[in-house]
């Protein structure tokens, strides 16, 4: 019978590989559920997902270490990488500490990978309406009243950039006066007063 076999496998082992075999078992199922959904466009969301250590901002997108899809990946690795040291008759330290390193390696090239499509994910083309409201620093003197465009550095879309600015304000603004989008004309030049 199956039970049997199962059970006699199951007595051969030894206490370490027992131990990988349970973390291997859920965790692989886990691991494939999670490719399977990043591919059909689904995900597996989380509280933890977006929270926690390592997080690193890069424009738009973040750079998450520790997150429930890095520590399945890490699981995952981790207890498989420990079963073929483990059946290949290496002692417990090695192979504690090769499919520990195994499994942190995994977490990286998750983390990158993840990172790299929600860069790619990110629109290229400059939305300018998206500058209204915020603020940013005149970077090339703005003539008052509209009489001649300067330049603003400003962040937008996750990055800084110098656009063209006119003002209605009755005093030029100068290089490093902190200003505030109020509306985008001909749809590349920033209206902008000081800001107060």
């Amino acid at each position: 019978m199956i039970t049997l076999d199962i059970s006699s496998w199951w007595q051969t082992l030894t206490l370490l590989q027992q131990i990988y075999w349970c973390i291997a078992f859920p965790f692989s199922i886990l691991f494939v559920l999670q490719l399977i959904m990043t591919f059909i466009g689904g995900d597996i969301h989380t509280g933890l997902d977006h929270d926690g250590i390592g997080v690193h901002e890069f424009g738009d997108a973040s750079f998450h270490f520790f997150t429930i899809k890095n520590l399945i990946g890490f699981f995952t690795i981790f207890s498989w990488t420990g079963l073929a040291c483990s059946y290949g008759g290496m002692l417990l330290l090695p192979t504690l500490l090769i499919s520990t390193l195994c499994g942190l390696i995994m977490m990286f090239i998750m983390a990158g990978l993840f990172y790299f499509i929600a860069r790619m994910n990110q629109s290229g083309t400059l939305e300018m309406n998206n500058a209204i409201g915020k603020i940013g620093e005149v970077y090339l003197k703005i003539p008052a009243r509209r009489n001649g465009k300067g330049k603003v550095e400003i962040k937008i879309q996750g990055a800084f950039r110098y656009l063209d600015a006119v003002t209605e304000e009755i005093e030029d603004l100068k290089t490093g006066t902190m200003v505030e989008v109020l509306e985008v004309i001909n749809d590349n030049i920033l209206v902008v007063k000081r800001n107060r």
